[in-house]
């Protein structure tokens, strides 16, 4: 066990006890426990397997690479509509992680499996720019050459961001008023 991850747990104000009732069935499995990202990760030979995630309404416990498993029992869920690899259990209770230790274990014992087996997943799909965002950078060099030197998640985030909204004036305000930060190499969400 991890002083770390001790103190984590002591200072917890949501899930404290759902984390101390999950944590002997991830290390029994044999996993390394760290705290990565300031939230309890759990690790095989040096690539992660699964973190723990306090939010509001539940406890998470993500696996990193959870579209690689098969999920017989049905409790994987998407982080979100662009999530490509990573998949959640959610835990309202002790309850909950006691009624689904064993499928934790099993599920923990794929994940580890997948990491010796050196899978991966596969390759995003190509970026394909919104109208408004395209236009801009094909106007002004530096800024896709500061767009394009983004990693690929940041560019994904930007467009997003831009193409999320309806009208294709608020869609090249929100471009305009990014440009800034894409020049001086930073995310959407970086400060």
């Amino acid at each position: 066990m991890n002083p770390e991850v001790d103190a984590y747990i002591s200072q917890s104000e949501m899930w404290p006890d759902e984390i101390a009732e999950l944590r002997p069935i991830l290390l029994a499995s044999g996993l390394t426990e760290e705290l990565k990202w300031r939230k309890p990760c759990y690790s095989h030979e040096g690539k992660n397997v699964v973190i723990v995630q306090e939010m509001k309404e539940f406890l998470a416990l993500m696996f990193f690479k959870g579209a690689l498993l098969k999920d017989p029992a049905g409790v994987l869920e998407d982080q979100g509509p662009n999530s490509r690899s990573a998949r959640r259990m959610q835990f309202t209770s002790v309850a909950d992680v006691g009624r689904l230790s064993d499928t934790v274990k099993a599920y923990v014992d794929e994940a580890i499996a997948v990491e010796e087996a050196g899978l991966e997943v596969g390759p995003a799909p190509e970026l394909v720019l919104v109208e408004e965002l395209q236009s801009h950078l094909e106007g002004d060099p530096a800024l896709r050459k500061a767009f394009e030197a983004l990693t690929p998640g940041r560019q994904r985030e930007y467009n997003l961001y831009v193409s999320g909204a309806k009208q294709a004036k608020t869609r090249a305000a929100r471009v305009e008023r990014y440009a800034q930060k894409i020049l001086d190499g930073k995310g959407l969400r970086d400060r």
